[in-house]
Parts: C-alpha cells; sequence; structure tokens
C-alpha cells in the first residue's frame, strides 16, 4: 500500500543551501520509488488558518518511506533543509483503492 512523507514547512529562509537541497533532493527519492504529489503550493485554506508550504512524498510503500529518509544520500542533505526553515514531517499509510469513510469504524471495534 502506498505511503507518504509529509511535510509542513514554515519560514523558509531562501538561499544557497535551500537550492542545494532543491538540486539533489530528487536523486534521494529514485531509488526507493518516491515522487511528489505535492511540493510546496500554497493550498486554498477553506477552514482554520494556515501558513507555511506543503509537501507530499508518495512512496511504495511505509518500508521505502523509512528507508529513504534513513538513507545516507538524504540524511546527507537533511540539514540543508532543517537548518534553514521550521518543519514538521511525518510518515503515512495510504488507503486501500475502494476505502470508504466507514471502514475506520471497524478498527474502533
Amino acid at each position: 500500500m502506498s505511503a507518504y512523507a509529509v511535510g509542513h514547512l514554515r519560514n523558509v529562509t531562501m538561499g544557497p543551501a535551500i537550492v542545494e537541497y532543491l538540486e539533489r533532493i530528487d536523486a534521494t527519492l529514485a531509488p526507493f520509488g518516491g515522487r511528489f504529489l505535492i511540493h510546496g503550493g500554497l493550498p486554498e485554506t477553506v477552514e482554520g488558518t494556515w501558513e507555511g508550504h506543503l509537501v507530499v512524498i508518495q512512496f511504495p510503500d511505509l518500508e521505502q518511506v523509512r528507508a529513504w529518509y534513513a538513507s545516507p544520500a538524504y540524511q546527507a542533505i537533511l540539514r540543508l533543509r532543517t537548518d534553514h526553515s521550521d518543519s514538521v514531517v511525518f510518515f503515512c499509510e495510504g488507503v486501500p483503492e475502494h476505502h470508504r469513510a466507514t471502514d475506520v469504524l471497524e478498527d474502533e471495534g
């Protein structure tokens, strides 16, 4: 099942470090089947408030997203982002193609 690395980036300081991060991240994704679904777009907020940028990267499964994040290639560039932005990053699994909202009730038992 697909899994996602989701980032909420705020206060990004554009400069040489962020440019280098952007130039290098694609090569870190390829070995793990990662691809950008959303990259820095400003959401059209219809409820609540939102500040910053949203990034969503899809991977074939949770094992691949974890392996990508821990990989030497990504760890080598991680500080380029974290030293120049405030961010929250998390991983989550997607749902099966025919998922229905009420499927979560089965997990509540």
